[in-house]
């Protein structure tokens, strides 16, 4: 059924004819704003305002309703913790939840909960049009070629620019970096020395985002994992020092100068405490260092590299650091005579604490860095190499690279695919190797800068590196996916590459054990058959008593006591020297009286002359 309605007007009630012509806009009428009424009236935004000159010839109006939107913070939380449970310790959080999942009632609650959740994700879920219909035929995985870009360079605000000796993440998913400027250079010649160092936003490399102005250079700057406005650092004079992003540009605290450290402090590394607070650090002095933020006043703890004994002169300088949260207890010190400490923090005596030790390098040990997924093996930086190395294998590396014409100057593991790890060389080129393809050379290299490059660091993601040369620029790399996401059999490949490596290098290590001992063994034979003995014989009556002595020790005995002599008889003339060789003369025990040979029979005299004439 049809329903029509007719409207009917008069002409009359339609108003005027309009005339149409061609003519230019003309100002009927203008008000001036006032400005002085403005401070009557209060701003509203949004504004949503419609005007209608015509009148309204409908009986009757319908809009919908509008909608007021509202932009509020919220802050996520999550619920549901006992109270003696602290939320931020990973170890504590992991412990409630096992605890939770033994319970006998977890497995029927989770698979009631399953079917409600189930439903909802399947009403949410579009059609897929890439999807496998064949569960059974594992699609092929496309092969990608590796590739590197540079997205973004931060640089030196100062005019005089300066080497990079650290870079550093933030925890909030890498979105700041914290890059310090500092030349090391020994009595290098500094003009209007400037102390800054720089807080960038990765998204804005035009302007820092925080300029910290520290009284002494910086030498390196370690963000909180567990607070992003929390760092530490280490100074050019020793000191430590706290830093908080949101109290300005200037250090919280420092520690006292009597109790720091006598060198610049290379490296800080957080702790894995409840607390959060705690960190050590590290020096060329040959002192490492436990500190606690909430009291700079002394250290909790020091560690002076040298055993046997505690002696701060005979210190081995400490060049870099290793710390692995999953082993709370454990560090590692790369030392600049090229080895390598593995230390335990519980060892009640010094030497207890430097247990491990690895001949790594001809020169200082530049980077130390453990492999995220096998926690065992590390990576070793110095000289013109990168190693390989098992806590196994004490003697020598499971692998190396091959010396590299320029030096190696830093190197890190990639922390999403395990078998990927980065060096950078002092002619400004970031290698990347990866030793499930091929260990003889590098399968990607990259020219950065034509600078040297000092220090790298990488991403949590594992596509990105920062890296920081001579001249105080911080380029960010960014990889092809294939260098950041592992395989399915790559873990496993790496695995028996590991014990494979590990069980040639222990067979290496008996088999020249074998040697050395042969060897030794051999050597001490020939010593003992080619040195004179002397035969000493002692008439005792009955007969004489043979005394066999090694030469080498029978000729210490005769110089040392000639130089007593000497030293005892001091400087004297030359006439009385010749008076006591004279008497020495006269005094001179004569030889002992050769014994008599046995008579010779008459037979044996004549068959002896025969074979003369003969």
């Amino acid at each position: 059924m049809e329903i029509q309605y007719v409207y009917q007007k008069k002409r009359s009630e339609f108003g005027r004819q309009c005339m149409f012509s061609d003519q230019g806009p003309e100002l009927i009428d203008n008000y001036v704003s006032n400005k002085e009424h403005a401070h009557e009236y209060i701003l509203r935004d949004p504004v949503s305002q419609g005007t209608q000159c015509a009148p309204i010839q409908a009986e009757h109006y319908l809009n919908t309703t509008r909608a007021a939107y509202v932009n509020t913070g919220i802050n996520h939380t999550e619920g549901g913790w006992p109270k003696d449970v602290n939320i931020h310790d990973e170890e504590q959080t992991k412990r409630y939840r096992r605890k939770v999942e033994k319970d006998e009632s977890f497995n029927p609650t989770v698979i009631q909960l399953c079917k409600n959740m189930e439903s909802c994700i399947l009403q949410n879920n579009a059609i897929n049009i890439y999807q496998q219909y064949f569960s059974d035929v594992e699609p092929t995985p496309l092969v990608e070629r590796s590739s590197a870009r540079t997205v973004n360079v931060y640089q030196d605000q100062n005019p005089i620019k300066r080497p990079i000796n650290h870079i550093s993440w933030s925890p909030d998913s890498g979105t700041k970096l914290a890059i310090t400027h500092c030349n090391l250079k020994f009595q290098a010649p500094i003009q209007n020395e400037v102390t800054h160092s720089y807080i960038w936003e990765v998204e804005n490399p035009n302007r820092p985002l925080i300029v910290l102005k520290p009284q002494v250079p910086i030498v390196c700057l370690e963000y909180n994992q567990k607070d992003v406005n929390s760092l530490v650092s280490g100074q050019f004079n020793g000191q430590v020092g706290v830093w908080d992003t949101r109290r300005g540009s200037e250090p919280v605290e420092l520690s006292i100068t009597e109790v720091s450290h006598r060198d610049p402090v290379h490296n800080v590394l957080w702790i894995n405490s409840k607390t959060g607070t705690e960190f050590f650090s590290s020096s060329t002095d040959g002192q490492v260092k436990w500190w606690d933020t909430r009291k700079l006043n002394s250290p909790l703890e020091t560690l002076i590299l040298s055993s046997p004994g505690q002696i701060i002169e005979k210190a081995m300088g400490a060049s870099c650091l290793e710390y692995e949260p999953t082993i709370p207890t454990r560090f590692m010190v790369g030392t600049e005579h090229g080895i390598v400490i593995s230390c335990n923090r519980k060892g009640k005596s010094p030497s207890e604490k430097m247990a491990l030790k690895f001949t790594a390098h001809l020169g200082p040990v530049l980077a130390l860095n453990r492999n995220p997924a096998f926690v065992k093996n590390f990576l070793s930086i110095g000289d013109w190499t990168a190693k390989i190395w098992s806590e196994d294998c004490r003697e020598s590396p499971i692998m190396w690279t091959s010396y590299h014409k320029p030096m190696l100057t830093d190197g890190a593991w990639s922390p999403t695919r395990f078998s990927v790890f980065f060096t950078t060389r002092a002619d400004g080129t970031l290698d990347v190797w990866d030793i499930l393809q091929q260990q003889k050379q590098a399968c990607l290299g990259v020219k950065v800068c034509d600078e040297p490059l000092r220090c790298l660091r990488t991403h949590d993601m594992g596509r990105l590196v920062a890296v920081g040369n001579s001249k105080g620029s911080t380029y960010l790399v960014q990889f092809s996916e294939n260098l950041s996401t592992c395989n399915k059999n790559d873990k496993m490949l790496l695995t028996a590459m590991f014990e494979r490596e590990s069980r040639r290098e222990k067979i290496l290590e008996a088999r020249n054990r074998e040697l050395r001992l042969k060897m030794k063994t051999k050597s001490a034979q020939q010593v003992a058959t080619e040195s004179e003995m002397e035969l000493i014989e002692k008439d005792k009556g009955e007969g004489s008593a043979m005394v066999f002595m090694d030469a080498h020790v029978v000729a210490a005995e005769k110089e040392f006591f000639n130089v007593v002599e000497t030293e005892l008889r001091g400087p004297q003339p030359e006439v009385e020297e010749h008076k006591e060789e004279e008497q020495q003369d006269e005094y001179e025990p004569e030889p002992p009286a050769q014994p008599e040979p046995p008579p010779v029979s008459p037979k044996e005299s004549k068959g002896k002359d025969d074979k003369k004439k003969k």
